[in-house]
């Protein structure tokens, strides 16, 4: 468990999934996502994977809780995800609308970057994020990322932005 000013993060637990699923099936949620609102297969894909995550490499996405209230706010965490061909460790999170605006991704962000370098030793870790999550974007770069390319992840789609930080 880690923990910042004001969030807990934990591993996920099977009791976890009602709460990933009602997060990433809002459209709200999922306003830069192309794939769009996830379905319940999706979710338990989604959601399995994570917890696989945790089982190989002992670190993965968390849960996400708000400490003024004990509520799940969010899941998000490091990760391996390939990058076209390569295989990288990607910061990812996604975030309940009602948690928005209160600073909690930068400060997850900011956690889960120093978590990478001093906990599992990592000398990189990257991030993607689609050209007009402005949001995110602005989450990334407060973190200290800088932004080194594009990748095109999505068919038909404008490229990703790819993001990277170094120890």
């Amino acid at each position: 468990m880690e923990t910042t000013e004001n969030l807990i993060l934990r591993k996920p637990e099977n009791d976890d999934f009602e709460r990933f699923f009602e997060i990433n099936r809002d459209p709200q949620t999922n306003l830069y996502n192309p794939s769009g609102p996830m379905n319940i297969e999706k979710a338990e894909g989604t959601f399995k994977r994570m917890q696989e995550h945790w089982d190989q490499y002992n670190f993965g996405g968390w849960t996400i809780i708000a400490k003024e209230n004990k509520s799940i706010i969010g899941f998000g965490g490091l990760s391996y995800k390939m990058y076209g061909e390569e295989e990288k460790l990607n910061l990812g999170y996604r975030f309940a609308v009602e948690a928005w605006g209160k600073g909690y991704a930068t400060e997850f962000t900011k956690k889960a970057i120093e978590f990478g370098f001093t906990s599992i030793s990592k000398e990189e870790i990257f991030g993607i994020v689609r050209p007009d999550n402005i949001a995110s974007v602005k989450v990334l770069e407060k973190a200290g990322m800088i932004r080194i390319g594009k990748l095109n992840d999505v068919p038909g789609q404008p490229e990703s932005l790819v993001y990277r930080i170094q120890k």
